[in-house]
């Protein structure tokens, strides 16, 4: 398994999203470098976003999910096109980061 894995769960309808593109970022100088891209499987997992045998170094990383293509094929209205969430990795521990997504909401916490 990957040391970092995310996940977006819809909460309107109660169900994993599905085909939603995530990239992940790390600090350079004042932007941000993409690391690893990947696109959420149907139970809204990415299991794999980095090789199994990458560790993370220390410091604070960037997941960017593109919500808007999801709400799109839903034929949803909604108010935010991208959700970025910042975290800081510690140490080599598993970190999962997931998303619960409503089209004028969303909420996020540190998984296991």
């Amino acid at each position: 398994m990957s040391q970092l894995t995310t996940h977006i769960l819809d909460t309107t309808q109660g169900r994993p999203a599905g085909g939603v593109t995530i990239a992940l970022y790390e600090p350079e100088g004042e932007s941000w470098r993409e690391i690893a891209r990947g696109i959420t499987n149907a139970d809204g997992r990415i299991p794999d976003l980095l090789p199994q045998e990458k560790i993370l170094a220390t410091g604070i990383y960037k997941l960017k999910f593109f919500t808007q293509e999801y709400f799109e094929r839903a034929g949803l209205t909604h108010f935010y096109p991208f959700v970025e969430i910042c975290f800081t990795v510690a140490d080599a521990a598993h970190y999962h980061v997931p998303l619960l997504l409503n089209p004028f909401g969303y909420s996020t916490y540190r998984g296991s």
